[in-house]
């Protein structure tokens, strides 16, 4: 991280990086946290994502978990966390899974969020440092497609999100592995 001072939590400014490239949930996010004293960052990609290190300093990051064309958002959370271990970041999903939840977490992010996550929850996992012993625990038996869609990520996690390893690890054709992948339009 540069020398340049970083907000805290109680200083008058806190800088947020949205990456999102939902364009309509990026601009509602913006106006939500703006109105709450947010100074808000846009990326909608990786590349968005370092080219705004290069030259802004966010205290805090959402980052969606599915990208445009097929890219994780967890290696967003891997680049802001090697960029400032302190950055306080929380992953956003519409397809929660344990393995993107552990990935995520190994990662860097704070916490881990299943959309629709609003303005308040967002805060909430920002200010959350601790884990929660109460969390409730359910019976519901995880299905098969769960559990793939699971081994698809923890693999695509170990492989740096390269699609074509990951295919030929599982043992499936990358057309196939990208079908999948866009089907499940994980956000």
């Amino acid at each position: 991280m540069s020398s340049a001072h970083r907000p805290t939590d109680d200083d008058d400014e806190r800088t947020l990086l949205i990456v999102e490239d939902d364009d309509a949930l990026a601009a509602t996010l913006r106006r939500s946290f703006e109105r709450r004293g947010w100074t808000v960052l846009r990326a909608q990609d990786l590349d968005s994502v370092q080219a705004q290190l290069a030259t802004q300093q966010p205290s805090h990051a959402v980052v969606d978990l599915k990208l445009a064309n097929g890219h994780s958002g967890l290696a967003c959370v891997q680049a802001l966390h090697a960029h400032d271990p302190d950055m306080a970041i929380v992953v956003l999903t519409g397809y929660a899974s344990i393995a993107t939840a552990v990935e995520a977490i190994k990662l860097g992010a704070r916490h881990y969020l299943a959309k629709p996550a609003n303005t308040d929850d967002i805060e909430a996992a920002f200010a959350r440092t601790e884990g929660e012993t109460d969390v409730d625990m359910t019976n519901r038996a995880t299905s098969i497609k769960t559990l793939e869609w699971e081994r698809i990520h923890e693999t695509l996690a170990d492989t740096g999100f390269n699609i074509s390893e990951t295919a030929r690890r599982l043992g499936m054709h990358r057309r196939t592995l990208a079908r999948k992948l866009e089907k499940q339009r994980v956000k």
